[in-house]
């Protein structure tokens, strides 16, 4: 009951399965040994012996059909095979079992013991249990229709008339095939809610890695530009400080707010509601790159762009400005948005590229996850050297419906 309390849905379900074929195989053993010992046997001629012999290999078939059928379910659910002694004792069981109950039919007479073929079909019960799911339907089929076909021509020989011998086949074929069908369907039931089990998961890993990598390429995206800012801001300070400059504590003011900003960032990111504002990342970039000393000039805003397309695009600028400040020694950026009949372009060039610049396609987790962001919404990157030492990224997004080519705006101030 603990286990049956404790368990899950799966767990219920395997563990009702397995008591049911268990419970089958015990409930064909007691009617064996009741007919055993029923007053035609016991009237009979038949020898203690015998009589004693068959209800003890019932019994035996009984405890080692428990442990098979156990083996040939774990078997059937995972297309496995089982060791070969285990049912070659069951076999050689039921088949004692299955002689022991004709030679006291033969005693008895068939026709004085109308409950041979109930005792012979239970007598198969527990056998055929495991063999039905160890092995393909036809064999097992074959299997059962010959098992059928030679306790009832062995019912015949023993004294039986051809009635009973048809009555035996027919009894031992329906009994046993039933309970066939039985333990077939539900192994099937059991291993279809075994692969629903393995699909929920593998949906949950899924889902954990793919959060993880949400997570790893927002902060990445979140705190690049930041430490980079940082990271000159700090420089600039110390230079400052050096030559004795009171410009230096206002450096250092903004290192702070800066590296405030961040740690709200960062906790926006582990709450999963952060996303990119276009124009608040283009003045932003703007910002941050002439406070490094790189000329940048911002051609649109994209204020009517679908929210989707925004974020994706402000992801891009974010991560743009961050390559810039992080590789080459830059001196002119240019920002464009250019509007097109079947989308919109995001265009970011610079100069001062340096051997080994990244930003061929594969290279970079920047690059890699920016490239995640705009195939979220139909988009496309490319970034790369493009010659007289420049360097372009540019991210292409489809609009949801078709757009006018329109002049640029202004650019910024």
């Amino acid at each position: 009951m603990r286990r049956w309390k404790g368990g899950s849905g799966f767990d219920k379900i395997d563990l009702y399965t397995r008591g049911t074929l268990h419970s089958l195989v015990w409930m064909s053993i007691v009617p064996q040994v009741l007919l055993s010992v029923t007053r035609p046997v016991r009237e009979s001629d038949a020898p203690v012996a015998l009589i004693a012999g068959t209800v003890l290999i019932a019994i035996a078939q009984g405890f080692c059909s428990t442990p098979l059928v156990a083996r040939s379910l774990d078997a059937c659910l995972r297309h496995g095979t089982i060791e070969r002694p285990l049912p070659t004792l069951g076999a050689v069981l039921m088949l004692a079992n299955t002689a022991g109950l004709l030679g006291l039919g033969a005693y008895a007479g068939p026709e004085e013991f109308p409950e041979l073929p109930l005792a012979l079909s239970a007598a198969a019960l527990p056998f055929t249990t495991s063999l039905v799911l160890i092995t393909p339907i036809w064999v097992s089929s074959v299997a059962l229709a010959c098992l059928s076909a030679g306790v009832s021509g062995v019912t015949s020989l023993a004294g039986g008339s051809g009635s009973f011998a048809l009555q035996t086949f027919a009894g031992v074929g329906f009994g046993v095939g039933l309970l066939a069908v039985t333990a077939r369907l539900s192994a099937w039931s059991l291993g279809v809610m075994s692969k629903l089990r393995d699909a929920q998961d593998v949906k949950t890993r899924l889902a954990v890695a793919e959060e993880r990598l949400r997570f790893g390429r927002d902060m990445h995206d979140v705190l690049g530009r930041n430490l980079a800012v940082i990271a000159l801001k700090s420089e600039l300070a110390v230079e400052l400080a050096q030559r004795g400059k009171p410009t230096a504590m206002d450096q250092m003011v903004e290192v702070q707010r800066i590296a405030r900003a961040s740690q709200q960032e960062v906790r926006d990111v582990v709450r999963g509601y952060r996303e990119a504002d276009l124009p608040t990342e283009l003045l932003g970039a703007q910002g941050v790159l002439r406070a490094a000393g790189i000329e940048c000039a911002v051609h649109g805003d994209g204020g009517r762009l679908p929210a989707p397309v925004q974020s994706a695009l402000g992801w891009a600028v974010r991560e743009a400005a961050t390559n810039v400040l992080r590789h080459g020694d830059p001196q002119r950026c240019d920002i464009r948005l250019e509007t097109e009949r079947d989308g919109i372009r995001l265009v970011v060039e610079n100069d001062g590229v340096t051997p080994g610049t990244p930003g061929a396609p594969g290279g970079g987790s920047g690059l890699h996850g920016l490239r995640e962001r705009l195939a979220a919404v139909g988009g496309s990157l490319e970034a790369g050297p493009t010659g007289d030492g420049l360097f372009q990224l540019t991210a292409a997004v489809p609009l949801p419906s078709p757009r006018s080519t329109a002049p640029a705006p202004p650019a910024i101030a």
